[in-house]
């Protein structure tokens, strides 16, 4: 497969439709809210697990005004703990008030450029991107954190200001790619 490019901060929203574990399906299109973040993720990955309090919290303060999905991507049959039964088990234990879907062929992470877990894109209303990148600057030790990239994003946008960092470096796990998946290096 040929190298990934990420998606562009000014690109539009990359529309998909994925289904829930108990198959209730999302379109990306469908959601109201002034703005949409788009958050790659998986439910072994310690970055993740060390920031999904911090998601969670954004999802519960900003709610009303931006949707967010999460959308897992990894290959589960070499990462069972990534299974959509795992899913279940890991948006009920840190009570996730949105969506998390499942990127079964793992198209959809392919057409982002996403590339590591978390990773987050944010859209504005007119679903332009204007944030891509990590959720904070110490993902895996939530008491450590000094820089809060993702929610400082949101506070700009909705605040009528682009964000003072529109790109950042992802920092997480890598997305774990179906063998003859994975884009080229």
């Amino acid at each position: 497969m040929k190298q990934i490019a990420s998606l562009e901060i000014g690109r539009t929203l990359i529309d998909a439709e994925l289904k829930t574990t108990g198959g209730k399906a999302h379109r990306l299109s469908s959601f109201k809210q002034e703005l949409l973040a788009v958050i790659f993720m998986c439910n072994h990955c310690p970055y993740v697990v060390g920031s999904i309090g911090h998601m969670v919290d954004l999802a519960g303060k900003y709610g009303e005004k931006v949707g967010f999905i999460a959308i897992n991507a990894n290959d589960y049959a070499a990462y069972p703990a990534d299974s959509p039964e795992g899913m279940d088990r890991f948006a009920a234990e840190h009570k996730i008030p949105f969506p998390y879907v499942l990127d079964e062929t793992q198209e959809v992470a392919k057409r982002y450029g996403a590339l590591r877990t978390p990773e987050v894109y944010l859209f504005d209303k007119a679903r332009k991107l204007r944030y891509h990148g990590r959720v904070n600057d110490q993902p895996k030790e939530r008491a450590a954190v000094k820089q809060r990239d993702f929610a400082d994003a949101i506070a700009a946008l909705l605040a009528g200001r682009p964000p003072a960092e529109p790109v950042t470096q992802a920092l997480g796990c890598t997305i774990k790619w179906k063998p003859g998946n994975a884009p080229a290096a």
